[in-house]
């Protein structure tokens, strides 16, 4: 039996699959409200029946975004467009679903790709903050946080827990990776407080863990909390994989039931050998110390490279971004590789090479 496609369970969400569909910004909403390509992009996804589909960074706060194009849950109007998706998700497929919680701290107030992805400028900047008042690289210069800022960024967390309880969505992913808002305090590169966030491990850790422990405290019991980790920001002196252990131990300890192991993204000096499931190595590290459940992502596109992430106990889910960007329909391609079952609505049955109901 395929290990990829053997069924999970995490409180009480059960997973008919370990195939995730990675969150994928998309930079198409309006005053943080989804719209029809919202539908159509993560629909068409669920579709093929992955067992998780994870909306796109998702943002707690106007100010939190990336671009003024980004996905948001801080008001009613963010939380009724995104009802429309999880409402075609759970009518047409059989993929639980989840949201992304995130906050982009200086790496807010940028551009789009397509249009650069440099610092945004007119109508379309705004004012970001961080643990230091520390610019990434060619963005504008955020403002340092201060105590205020910091319990308002807590109350932007915790508000969007029952925006996403209310949508009935299964999990909810915290953004701690690839260099926003989170990934800031934790990497000494970013963060140069002398407070008690700043400085020594325990310090740069604290803010995170509030950030945790604060959605966790009205997340309902029975459904999973996981975060999303850089393991690495590959610039020595910076934030390395013996403190991403310590970090998943610490968020194991106050129930956080997966973590999604990435890396990279804090600084431009970042030097990464990205090749096929690169980013595996860290996922079964830290799988392995902790006992904790893990998602890799990263460069996995071939059914059986998948499966043999799963069946070695590398990691205990995989996550494909470009893969299904690429094709939509990878889950009935790894399923027909792997002599396994995946979920087909009644309507494409007859596009499948082997069906089966």
């Amino acid at each position: 039996m395929s290990k990829l496609f053997s069924p999970i369970s995490l409180r009480g969400v059960d997973f008919e699959n370990r195939i995730v569909v990675s969150p994928m910004c998309q930079y198409s909403s309006t005053d943080g409200n989804a719209n029809d390509w919202h539908v159509v992009n993560l629909g068409h996804f669920a579709l093929s029946g992955p067992g998780l589909v994870l909306f796109e960074a998702t943002h707690v706060s106007p100010e939190g975004r990336i671009t003024d194009r980004d996905l948001g849950l801080y008001s009613d109007e963010n939380e009724a467009a995104i009802a429309r998706v999880v409402a075609f998700v759970r009518r047409w497929t059989r993929a639980k679903i989840g949201a992304q919680l995130a906050h982009a701290g200086r790496k807010g107030s940028t551009t789009p790709p397509w249009e650069g992805g440099g610092a945004a400028s007119g109508a379309h900047a705004y004012e970001t903050v961080a643990p230091s008042a520390i610019a990434y690289h060619g963005y504008a210069t955020p403002r340092a946080l201060d105590d205020a800022g910091l319990e308002k960024i807590r109350r932007d967390f915790v508000a969007a827990a029952p925006r996403s309880q209310r949508l009935d969505l299964d999990t909810i992913e915290l953004h701690f990776a690839h260099g926003y808002l989170a990934h800031q305090f934790l990497s000494p590169l970013s963060n140069q407080r002398t407070d008690a966030y700043g400085g020594s491990l325990e310090n740069r850790m604290r803010f995170p863990l509030e950030l945790f422990d604060a959605v966790r405290a009205v997340w309902p019991e029975h459904k999973p909390l996981g975060v999303r980790i850089s393991a690495t920001d590959w610039v020595d002196g910076g934030w390395n994989l013996d403190e991403s252990i310590v970090f998943a131990h610490e968020l194991k300890k106050r129930g956080c039931d997966f973590i999604d192991v990435s890396s990279g993204g804090l600084s431009h000096e970042q030097k990464i050998a990205v090749g096929p499931g690169y980013q595996v190595p860290f996922s079964k590290a830290i799988r392995e110390a902790t006992g904790i459940v893990t998602m890799t992502v990263g460069a996995i596109t071939d059914p059986q490279q998948a499966e043999t992430i799963v069946a070695n106990g590398d990691a205990d889910f995989v996550a494909l971004a470009r893969g299904f960007i690429r094709d939509p329909r990878w889950v009935w391609d790894a399923a027909d590789a792997l002599g396994a079952d995946a979920f087909v609505p009644d309507q494409y049955a007859r596009g499948r090479k082997t069906h089966r109901p």
